[in-house]
This record gives C-alpha cells, sequence and structure tokens, in this order.
C-alpha cells in the first residue's frame, strides 16, 4: 500500500506521542495517538471564525423565476489561512425545488489578512420579500481533521417582483394603439375624442363628420378627423380578499389579477394617460398615486410584489369609498375582482351607482379553465354529477355578469392566459370609441 505524505507524518506523530509524550497510552497505538495530537493541532491551527468579517452586495430585486445574484465577501483579519466551507442559508421559497442545498455551498480559501467573493444564486418560487438568515462557517485546519465553527448574521433582502409574463402582448397592443393614436393612416372618430386635422371627405365617411365651414372655404367637403383623447385617468383596483385567494392552475388568481394590471399600466402610460393603483380587502393594502410615466410601471411592480390574498370577505362599500376619493373625477376605474354571486350582488350591485353615475367602469375575473373540462364530462356518475356542479357555476357567472351589465359595466370573464390581453383590448376598444 502506497504511503502518503499525511500517512507518514501522522505515523511520525503516533510514534512521537507513544513513545516520548504518552507513555500510558501506549496500548493504544501509534495511529490513534496521532489521529488525537493531529485533530488538537488542527484546532489550533485552524483561522478563528467570531473575528471574520462578512459582507453582502449584488441583487435586490428580481422577477419571479428568474435568478439572482448575492454576493457574500469574507475578509480574513488573521494571519493563519481560511480555509472553509460555507452555508448561506436562505428560506425554502428563494430556490427551485431540489436546488437548495448546493447552491447555498460553498468552499473557499482567503489567505490572511486577505478577502475573497463568492456568489449565492437564487431562484425565487414566490413573489415577495426573501431574507437572509445565518451565514455559518466552519473553518478547517490544515489537514482538514478539526475545525472551529460559528454564524454570522448578515441581513440581506431580495424581492420577487410579479413575474408580468403577458408584457410579450404588448408590442402588438401598442401597434394598435399607435393606429388609433392618429400615428398611421388610420384614424377615428368618437363622441369626446380630440380633433386631429382635416382631409378631404372620400366615399364612406362619416357625413356627422363633416366640417361645413372648412368645406365652405375651401369649395371642397372637408371631414375631421380625430384622435384619442390623453392624459385620461384610469384607476386599477385590485381586490385581495377571499375570492383572490382561489388557485386557478398553480397560482392564485391574484397572480393573474396582477398580470393583468401590469399590461394594462404598460399600454395606458404609453399612450399618456394616467394610471393610480388601489389594493384593497377589508382595508386598503397599498395605493400608487401621481408617479411620472417613467415611475409608475417600477412603482406598481414593486407594490404588488408584496401583496398576498387574504382569507376573508371584502368590504365593498371600504373599497368603493376609498376608489372615489382616489378618482374624484370622472376616470376610467378597472376592477380586479370575482364573479362570485354571492359576493357581488350583496357586495357590489347596491354600490354600482356610485362608480358609474360619474365613471366608466370595468370588471375583470379571472375564470377557471378547469370548469369547462369538468361540464364535458361523462362515462360514470361522478364525472356527470361533476358535470352538472361546474355547469351550474358557469351559468351563476353568466347571471351575475348580465346584472352587472345592465348595471352599465363592461364585465370580463377570461381565463388566467387570456386575461391581460382581453383587459388591454377592452381599454383599446373604450378608447376608439371616445368613452375614456
Amino acid at each position: 500500500m502506497a504511503i502518503t505524505g499525511r500517512t507518514a507524518l501522522l505515523a511520525a506523530l503516533g510514534a512521537l506521542v507513544t513513545g516520548l509524550l504518552l507513555p500510558s497510552w501506549a496500548g493504544i497505538g501509534a495511529v490513534t495517538g496521532a489521529v488525537l495530537l493531529a485533530a488538537v493541532l488542527d484546532l489550533v491551527l485552524a483561522a478563528p471564525v467570531r473575528s471574520l468579517r462578512i459582507d453582502r452586495g449584488g441583487d435586490t430585486t428580481v422577477r419571479l423565476g428568474e435568478p439572482a445574484s448575492v454576493e457574500l465577501t469574507v475578509t480574513n483579519p488573521s494571519g493563519r489561512p481560511l480555509r472553509a466551507r460555507i452555508r448561506d442559508a436562505w428560506a425554502p421559497s428563494a430556490w427551485r425545488t431540489g436546488t437548495g442545498f448546493a447552491a447555498s455551498r460553498h468552499t473557499l480559501r482567503v489567505p490572511g489578512h486577505e478577502r475573497r467573493r463568492v456568489t449565492t444564486v437564487l431562484t425565487p418560487t414566490r413573489r415577495g420579500d426573501h431574507r437572509s438568515h445565518k451565514v455559518t462557517v466552519r473553518s478547517l485546519g490544515p489537514l482538514g481533521l478539526a475545525g472551529r465553527q460559528g454564524s454570522h448574521l448578515v441581513p440581506w433582502t431580495v424581492r420577487a417582483l410579479p413575474p408580468f409574463a403577458s408584457r410579450k402582448h404588448l408590442p402588438s397592443r401598442l401597434a394598435r394603439l399607435r393606429e388609433l393614436d392618429g400615428r398611421t393612416s388610420v384614424l377615428t372618430r368618437g363622441q369626446g375624442t380630440e380633433f386631429d386635422s382635416l382631409r378631404e371627405y372620400l366615399p364612406g365617411d362619416d357625413i356627422r363628420s363633416i366640417d361645413w365651414r372648412a368645406s365652405a372655404r375651401r369649395h371642397t367637403v372637408a371631414v375631421r378627423t380625430w384622435r384619442p383623447e390623453r392624459d385620461r385617468h384610469i384607476l386599477v383596483v385590485l381586490d385581495t380578499g377571499r375570492t383572490s385567494a382561489g388557485r386557478v392552475g398553480d397560482a392564485p388568481r391574484l397572480d393573474a389579477s396582477l398580470d393583468a394590471a401590469l399590461l394594462l399600466t404598460a399600454l395606458a402610460t404609453k399612450a399618456g394617460d394616467r394610471v393610480d393603483l388601489l389594493a384593497h380587502d377589508l382595508r386598503k393594502r397599498t395605493a400608487v398615486a401621481g408617479r411620472s410615466p417613467g415611475e409608475i410601471l417600477p412603482a406598481f411592480t414593486n407594490a404588488m410584489a408584496v401583496l398576498d390574498p387574504a382569507l376573508y370577505e371584502t368590504d365593498m362599500r371600504s373599497l368603493v369609498a376609498t376608489a372615489l376619493k382616489m378618482a374624484p373625477h370622472r376616470s376610467l376605474i378597472v376592477l380586479l375582482t370575482g364573479l362570485d354571486a354571492a359576493s357581488v350582488e350583496d357586495g357590489l350591485l347596491p354600490l354600482l351607482p356610485l362608480l358609474t353615475k360619474r365613471h366608466e367602469v370595468v370588471l375583470a375575473s379571472v375564470s377557471d379553465p378547469h370548469l369547462d373540462e369538468l361540464a364535458t364530462a361523462r362515462g360514470t356518475v361522478e364525472a356527470v354529477y361533476g358535470a352538472a356542479a361546474a355547469e351550474q357555476t358557469r351559468a351563476d357567472r353568466r347571471h351575475t355578469a348580465d346584472r352587472l351589465t345592465r348595471a352599465g359595466i363592461t364585465v370580463l370573464d377570461a381565463p388566467p392566459t387570456s386575461i391581460a390581453p382581453a383587459l388591454a383590448d377592452t381599454y383599446l376598444t373604450l378608447k376608439a370609441a371616445g368613452r375614456l
């Protein structure tokens, strides 16, 4: 068997301990004595842990599902070299499933009076603030037989923002917006829109758009062209109560509502409109108002990141009162809530006249596509009962939507993958019709 340098050193130390220092331990054996002495020496030679200085840096925000890099800078003030194993502890939701063990552990060597840096890569699986726990350092001696261990509190927070998956729909909606805004040859007319320019009458033009005075001056028939009004006010209201906690697929309804709100905000900001945000359940959870166009989307995203559904019924009276305070003048109020018959008919419907008297109101609700699958199931008694229950639920939602429509509001009921583009299309339709 080959004898390594470490084995020879252990044997020599064992002989020394057995023959000279520890004669009464002669029965233990050379190797055992050597191991004991080597472990003691290893512990003595290991760099101290408590005197280490550990600092953090790196990302403080990240889109949900994307990686974030957090750096640990370890400074060794002692003269002994540091041979360390480091565990950078975070909550389980800061890692993808099964990756936290490997990603949180590092091996590091830091010469005396120097510093080194390691990077921890996080991939949060939940929105909100993810805070670091202790950094545990195990300092090993030269032989790796023994060492010192201690922990340092090095606080850091990484905020996981909504993923904004619907931003892929933004380019196509911006193209439609440019058409509505008069930057292409497509010009629209609607009550309450802003006058853009005059052009010669063409067959098919609405005769109500003819400018008779301009026609008399030109000796040709001239028509007015129009563009949608700018600088309109939009208030996005997020219902964060019980109905928003229901899971559709792998996520609560609130997540799909946040995505729809972000797409609408990005589109309306490009259109030159002012957008404010209100999140409410029993009380006002958050509000963002009066931000400049360049600040709106980051402010909304940051405020939405920490919103979680509340497991109690929303106080609709308080929600409507707060919304009216934030929108004292004519506005488009977009309410992202559920279509549950009980909560809408008992809570929202009696209060709708307060909103529709002055404002244009859109209610957007996230539907469950699984209901469509259940409604078509057949073959077993359980499947038939499930289909009947699903059809009853869909009928109740349609009935509630019809009542809301008759009350003068626009209702959207779409699955999570469609609610964001559907809401953006509704905004463009209202803008083209001059209803904002």
